[in-house]
């Protein structure tokens, strides 16, 4: 029996298609990390994938951390999971998530790691993309616009293939504030974080609904003060730092990350067509280019497509264009 096998189940097992599926399919995630091994984790809980993979470079983690989850499985949908040091492993993946990258320290912003992340993809992506070169890449490692960016530079993949998961996590942090102060469910709340997944990110609060109402009319919060620029201004900024007190806290942020990926697996590999604010290359949006920044994206079998473009107001315009800017001025210190 291979070592696959033994640590992620029967091999027979990945032919038997569950009802909905479009076909087997397997998932391998680089870096078997705290974000790694969560989502690793999350997509066999949640039945994303038949197979899961794991890549690292530490032999002994990426093979515990995998049996650690093979262990479980018997209390999960069916897949199977596997870790090695060996690239192979990622071959003739459907989808393949980056979370390898410099880790980062308190205080330390996104945008300080660059040089260091993407050190790692210049060697990293050449070898992945050799053994699963027709795959879907979702990039997760920080600072994942600067990274993304780069990824597809070195890659040179179809730019619809290779996107970032840019603010889907902060876009949940904003719509778990909401539905908090609303008082309404949060699957109720439909709003977006948009730009940079950083610092410069910006809240589209005029095109935020909870139900049918426009947020901005909604009036009073759950326990009746005002839904004021004030309240929204101290959402924001929850939101914006909401990552730095979490790693202060325990070092690193991992649980939502992994259920905020899970879902963009989710919708390629079901092509969902799901409105998603993945990080991607925009090419004249709202006067913005040759940058990749989070917006509002349709996700499905081939990747990101349309990007949608919202009612905006200047304010929130000019937000864009600034976090566009700071992006590209890292961008510019490498030379990409």
């Amino acid at each position: 029996m291979s070592e696959q096998a033994d640590v992620g189940g029967r091999s027979e097992l990945l032919g038997e298609a569950r009802p909905g599926d479009r076909r087997p399919s397997k998932v391998a995630i680089v870096g078997a990390g705290a974000v790694g091994s969560t989502l690793a984790y999350a997509c066999l809980l949640r039945g994303a994938a038949r197979e899961v993979v794991l890549y690292d470079v530490n032999k002994e983690k990426v093979k515990a951390e995998a049996l650690d989850i093979a262990h479980g499985i018997a209390f999960t949908p069916m897949g199977t999971v596997a870790g090695s040091d060996d690239i192979e492993i990622c071959a003739d993946a459907d989808i393949v998530v980056v979370t390898a990258g410099a880790k980062q320290k308190p205080g330390q912003s996104r945008l300080e790691l660059a040089g260091a992340t993407i050190g790692i993809m210049r060697d990293l992506l050449p070898r992945v993309t050799a053994v699963a070169p027709s795959a879907t890449y979702i990039m997760v490692a920080n600072p994942v616009d600067v990274v993304t960016y780069a990824g597809l530079k070195i890659s040179g993949l179809p730019e619809n293939r290779f996107f970032g998961s840019g603010t889907v996590l902060d876009t949940s942090r904003l719509r778990y504030l909401v539905a908090r102060e609303c008082g309404v469910a949060v699957q109720n709340v439909h709003a977006y974080i948009a730009g940079e997944h950083g610092d410069s990110e910006i809240p589209l609060w005029s095109s935020a609904m909870v139900g049918a109402v426009p947020l901005l009319q909604w009036g009073f919060t759950a326990d009746g003060r005002l839904l004021d620029e004030a309240v929204r201004a101290r959402i924001a900024e929850e939101v914006v730092t909401s990552a730095y007190r979490i790693i202060e806290g325990k070092g690193a942020t991992n649980y939502a990350v992994g259920l905020a990926v899970v879902r963009i697996i989710e919708a390629v590999l079901r092509d969902e067509q799901r409105v998603l604010s993945v990080s991607s290359l925009l090419e004249d949006y709202l006067e913005i280019s040759d940058v990749c920044l989070s917006v509002p994206s349709i996700v499905g079998k081939d990747g990101v497509g349309r990007r949608l473009v919202p009612v905006v107001t200047p304010h929130e315009r000019d937000g864009l264009r600034r976090s566009a800017e700071s992006v590209r001025a890292v961008i510019r210190e490498f030379g990409l």
